[in-house]
This record gives structure tokens, sequence and C-alpha cells, in this order.
């Protein structure tokens, strides 16, 4: 709640002292357009040891899914992209792929291509981005 409740902030002073503000959204729910190199490659970057690394990948490239069609299973198949909805390493290994996003944007307003965002009265406070994780929630009622 509370990166939700600083880009409001942000937005409505930029409002206000009309200034210039650039936003854009970019929808992290799903996990399904995860491509595996990029994974392994930012597990390499971040530092994670080679050996660990091919155990993870190894872990992701050999799980098998199905679909249910009709309330009926389909015949378990081998995914090419993305990480597995209701694994309970597929949350990590998408933080580690969004730290990649983050560090993208950090290099942007340090090379000068974007400019962070002056918060407060002295602009002691910059922001360059803001990740805001919104969990979506299916409601199932029997009314």
């Amino acid at each position: 709640m509370d990166d939700i409740a600083i880009t409001n902030e942000v937005v409505d002073g930029a409002k206000k002292r009309k200034n210039e503000l650039l936003l854009f959204k970019v929808d992290l729910t799903t996990y399904d357009s995860v491509e595996y190199k990029y994974l392994e490659v930012d597990m390499i970057k971040i530092g994670f040891p080679y050996r660990l690394c091919c155990w993870i990948m190894e872990c992701v490239r050999i799980a098998t899914t199905s679909i249910l069609v009709n309330g009926s299973p389909t015949n378990e198949f081998i995914l090419r992209k993305g990480l597995h909805q209701g694994d309970l390493f597929s949350p990590f290994l998408f933080l580690i792929v969004v730290e990649g996003l983050n560090v993208v944007l950090n290099s942007f307003v340090d090379a000068g291509l974007f400019t962070s965002y002056d918060v407060g009265v002295d602009s002691s406070f910059c922001i360059s981005n803001v990740q805001v994780w919104v969990r979506r929630v299916k409601v199932i009622s029997d009314h």
C-alpha cells in the first residue's frame, strides 16, 4: 500500500506544481512471459553461483504442466518459457526478473535518459521508479 500512496502523492504534487511527469505502467501480474535465458543471465549478473543457477534452471526447464479442459486435465507437457503458476519457487524467480527491470530503469536515470522526480519542499528525496504490487484475487461465491 505504501507504493500506491507514494505514487498518488507524486502525481498530485506534479499536478499542483504543474511539473512535467512521465509515468508508465507495466503489467507484472503474469509469469508466463518470462524467458528462461533472461532469468539465467539475470541470476548470473546478480552474483548467484554458477552451480546454483544450473540447478535452478534445471528445475524450471524440466517441470511439466497440464491444462484443465472442461474440468479434465490434458496430458502433461513441458513449457518452453514462463514460470509455473502455483509453484512456490516462482514468485522468488519472478522477483529476480523484476529486479532486472529496476536495474535497467536506474541505469536510464544514471545515463541522463530520464530524470528522477524531486519530492518534498527542499527536493531532498528523489523517485525514479516505484514498483506497485497488486494481487488479483478471484472471489468465488456460492450465491
